[in-house]
């Protein structure tokens, strides 16, 4: 072979040597800058389905690479376990709870893995921190409750509905429920409002829960109960044909056919929980640096359709924000 057309083919062998070396290398950099967030969530609704849209985009605007790997125990106690342990099994960069069952299972899991929640009522009687300012260990979040908005939702009740009995179709069994009850009847004694529950397991229970208040009550307030808000149609239905005012803790459910709702989006607590995590993922802070946050931009939003079917004129006084 002719020694110039070898040397030729030798430095091509090099050049092309080098370069695979180099996308090698470039994939393996590509690959470790890539994180890996594993996703679990307690059951499918819109208003945790939007709190995850609002954690993605956080992480996304913080330019973070994120492989997700995302579950949904659909209101399965022992999925919800199992979901867990194979979260903590994949040795994930970071796990996001949506919702009080679902970061009450991977906190069990683990006290290694960073954690972030949202949608969970009351983190502290979770046992999911030692404190809103100090959450003390691997886990920390955004809540979905407002100190402001159970107080607003039964003086409303009272003073524009003119209701003296009011229902709550809850699952006894999920404790961010249990303490919204316990809220609600602190807030009903002070002035003057008597709870009728109904309790349910299971989301086929709702419809029958719901007729079982029928003719004891002027109204229902149904909360962020995961297993409700899954059938909320199945409680509107009932009330409308009872001609019954429905009130509700967020502005998805009053979209689905609520009255109404003082509430914020969950699409904002999933994003400030997407802020908390890319904080914790970027090695500026860990979880027990960062206070648990309630949620901002609370507001009063109407349906005009739900308002209309009641025959209930809407009052400027209200000041609510009015959809249809």
């Amino acid at each position: 072979m002719n020694w110039k057309k070898s040397l030729g083919l030798l430095a091509l062998s090099s050049t092309l040597l080098l370069a695979a070396c180099g996308d090698a290398s470039q994939q393996a950099e590509g690959a470790e800058d890539q994180v890996t967030i594993g996703v679990t969530q307690i059951v499918e609704h819109p208003s945790l389905n939007a709190a995850f849209e609002g954690f993605q985009k956080a992480i996304e605007d913080a330019g973070i690479d994120a492989n997700y790997q995302i579950e949904n125990a659909q209101n399965d106690t022992s999925a919800n376990t199992t979901i867990a342990t194979n979260l903590v099994s994949a040795e994930v960069d970071l796990i996001f709870a949506n919702s009080t069952p679902s970061a009450q299972a991977v906190a069990s899991a683990t006290s290694e893995i960073p954690i972030v929640f949202t949608s969970v009522t009351d983190a502290v009687s979770a046992e999911l921190v030692q404190s809103m300012e100090s959450p003390g260990g691997n886990v920390t979040g955004t809540v979905d409750t407002q100190p402001e908005a159970i107080p607003s939702t039964m003086k409303f009740l009272k003073d524009n509905l003119n209701a003296t009995s009011v229902g709550m179709v809850f699952n006894s069994g999920e404790q961010n429920s249990r303490a919204q009850v316990g809220r609600v009847k602190e807030e009903a004694a002070k002035i003057g409002i008597e709870i009728a529950e109904a309790s349910v397991a299971t989301s086929a229970e709702v419809k029958q829960a719901t007729e079982s208040l029928i003719g004891k009550v002027d109204a229902l307030y149904i909360i962020t109960d995961n297993t409700v808000v899954s059938a909320l149609e199945s409680v509107i239905s009932v009330a409308n044909d009872n001609q019954l005012p429905v009130m509700v803790g967020e502005f998805d459910s009053v979209a689905r056919g609520g009255l109404g709702a003082y509430g914020f989006d969950y699409f904002d607590i999933g994003y400030e929980a997407g802020e908390m995590a890319a904080q914790i993922l970027s090695g500026e802070k860990t979880p027990a640096d960062l206070p648990v946050q309630y949620p901002q931009n609370v507001k009063f939003v109407v349906n005009k359709d739900a308002a209309d079917t009641l025959g209930i004129t809407i009052d400027e006084s209200w000041n609510a924000e009015i959809v249809e």
